[in-house]
């Protein structure tokens, strides 16, 4: 049993042999078992390549192309929109079972061209060898080395400084520095005023020349639905309560710095989720990275998604429990592990489990994926674990209400143990929280780091949670949150059709408003920085080692303050530095409208 006295593992017998022997035929083999929706449904031996909505997933053979776990996906859920079909493609089965999904859940991964990532290899190849060529020259002084090192003297002490792990840093990172940390000078709304800089040591500095780059379009920002702004009735709230209140508590909220907007701000959180308790936190990082090791500890296993983001991967780390990873979004591999969790136990003991706790996100700010959340519920309730969701990019950005993942697959709140998310995207402010039952919250309360030892949260910020989440709401008696949400949605939609009618690879769920366009080769990453701020666009270049070695991106992030004009401006100028550097990949048909000038009785006569 779990701390909290539930279930986990089926009574024991007296016997241990005919315990495993009984108990492995009742996981393995036939059983049955209750849905999350309480309809009975059968497990199977083959129930490991079988998804939840009872279509298969099979290992590959000849003739047919894999994806990237090794399973040919051929259920809707996978299914690309039939219109970018390629020629010779058979079409596929798209039934779903509407006690998981209520509409169709479509994401896209195409693969990476093979002369694409050849040539990308290639580059990584050549800029290592003149990374070492260059090591070799700064070691005998023929050419200037900007990077920290150990004196002469010092060569004999335990290094500070590893060499090998800083190659990239020195060799790669440095030529493309400056797209990062430009500084902007105005909110970061739909558009932003960035400080112009040049470097005259090819990146290892920066200086400021003063001059000012006025209306760049921001495609940057976590600015979802555009409360990040400096007017309105959000900054006006904000601003009363600092004349009322100030800008800091200094205390912690144990201590003298709990505040009455704090506990207002709680509760409306709670109210906001469909939950009984909610509890915030001044940092979103240390709301992962200090309330996974008050929740899970020795003798626990955490079951991570092998593309969660590093304030969970850090907080299971330091928690001590045993950490094992599945496959992206991958129901079948989460499941292998669930069995062999409950059947195995603990390493050596066989004990079982403590607790199993499955930690995931609800959107992937880098591969702008969603989460599979009714069939991982499903999973949850099927093994008896413990969920732990992260909506730090989510909230807010998904569902009809603006309220996460849970709202857009209809799901209950009450079937995640543990909600987590943050306010520095949608809400426009800054801190995080955790919500779920009472017992919890008030359990966090008191064991905690975080809200043992960090100070309250400022009472400006609380204030713009309070207003902007009221205004999601409708509670401020007008319906400014649900217009954010709906041209969010409409905005997103948009931005991916266009993106893909132009030839460019694009991952994620058609819903998600993280979008990443595929650059792959390194010598793109700056140029496509370079060439898009040239064109007053504001963008995002991400490479190893946040990401695979040969799959870097630009990562778009849109907004509801963005209009239709602003995103036909940066679409345009998108295309033009897609030609100038090559960048459209996709290998699929398009659609006959995309071509817009061309008639269909034209192109059938050619």
């Amino acid at each position: 049993t779990g701390q909290s006295g539930r279930q986990i593992c089926l009574p024991l017998l007296s016997n241990p042999t005919s315990r495993f022997k009984r108990y492995t035929s009742r996981v393995c083999s036939v059983r049955e078992v209750s849905s999350w929706r309480g309809r009975p449904t059968k497990m199977t031996e083959s129930s490991a390549t079988r998804l939840l909505n009872g279509d298969a997933c099979h290992r590959t053979s000849s003739g047919k192309n894999a994806s990237k776990n090794g399973y040919v996906k051929n259920h809707c859920l996978f299914l690309q929109s039939q219109k970018y079909r390629r020629a010779g493609e058979k079409k596929q089965n798209a039934t779903t079972n509407p006690s998981l999904y209520q509409k169709p859940f479509v994401e896209s991964f195409e693969e990476t061209p093979l002369l694409v990532a050849v040539l990308t290899y290639m580059g990584y190849g050549i800029l290592t060898l003149f990374g070492y060529l260059r090591d070799f020259l700064r070691h005998w002084n023929i050419e200037k080395c900007h990077v920290a090192r150990e004196r002469e003297q010092q060569k004999d002490f335990v290094p500070l400084y590893q060499d090998f792990e800083n190659f990239y840093t020195r060799n790669l990172y440095m030529r493309i520095r400056d797209n990062w940390n430009r500084p902007i000078c105005s909110i970061p709304g739909a558009k932003m005023d960035l400080m112009e800089r040049v470097s005259p040591d090819y990146n290892w500095t920066f200086e400021h020349t003063g001059h000012v780059v006025k209306d760049v379009i921001n495609l940057g920002s976590y600015n979802y639905l555009g409360f990040a702004e400096n007017t309105g009735v959000c900054a006006d709230s904000a601003a009363e309560v600092a004349m009322t209140y100030g800008v800091g508590v200094a205390s912690t909220r144990q201590e003298i710095g709990n505040l009455d907007k704090h506990e207002e701000m709680e509760k409306l959180v709670a109210e906001f989720l469909g939950v009984e308790s909610a509890m915030a936190f001044g940092m979103g990082f240390a709301t992962n990275s200090m309330n996974i090791p008050a929740l899970s500890g020795k003798g626990c296993l955490i079951l991570s998604d092998e593309l969660n983001h590093a304030s969970l991967v850090l907080g299971a780390r330091l928690s001590g429990s045993t950490i094992r990873v599945f496959k992206h979004n991958n129901m079948q591999s989460l499941e292998k592990l669930l069995r062999e969790a409950i059947v195995h136990g603990q390493p050596r003991t066989h004990r079982p489990w403590k607790k199993i706790l499955i930690v995931v996100e609800g959107i992937y700010s880098m591969e702008g994926s969603i989460v599979r959340l009714p069939e991982i519920v499903a999973l949850k309730k099927r093994y008896r674990a413990y969920l732990y969701l992260d909506e730090a990019h989510s909230i807010g950005a998904l569902g009809r209400r603006g309220r996460g993942v849970v709202d857009y697959f209809g799901l209950d709140p009450r079937d995640v143990d543990v909600l987590m998310g943050t306010f520095t995207k949608s809400f426009g402010a800054a801190g995080g929280y955790i919500a779920g039952k009472k017992e919890l919250i008030n359990f966090l309360r008191s064991n905690s780091h975080s809200a043992v030892y960090a100070a309250s949260m400022s009472p400006p910020v609380v204030e713009q949670i309070i207003t902007s989440m009221k205004c999601i709401m409708g509670e401020d008696g007008t319906t400014i949150g649900s217009d954010r949400v709906r041209q969010l949605e409409e905005n997103t939609v948009y931005f991916r059709k266009r993106l893909r009618e132009m030839g460019f690879i694009i991952y994620g769920n058609d819903d998600s408003p993280v979008v990443p366009l595929m650059l792959y080769m390194p010598a793109k990453i700056g140029a496509f920085g370079r060439e898009m701020l040239k064109r007053n666009i504001g963008t995002v270049v991400v490479g190893f080692p946040a990401t695979p070695i040969i799959e870097s991106r630009a990562r778009f992030c849109v907004s509801a303050a963005h209009t239709k004009e602003m995103l036909d401006t940066a679409l345009a100028a998108i295309s033009e530095v897609g030609d100038l550097l090559q960048l459209k990949y996709s290998r699929r048909e398009q659609p006959l409208a995309s071509l817009g000038w061309m008639s269909e009785e034209s192109l059938l006569q050619d």
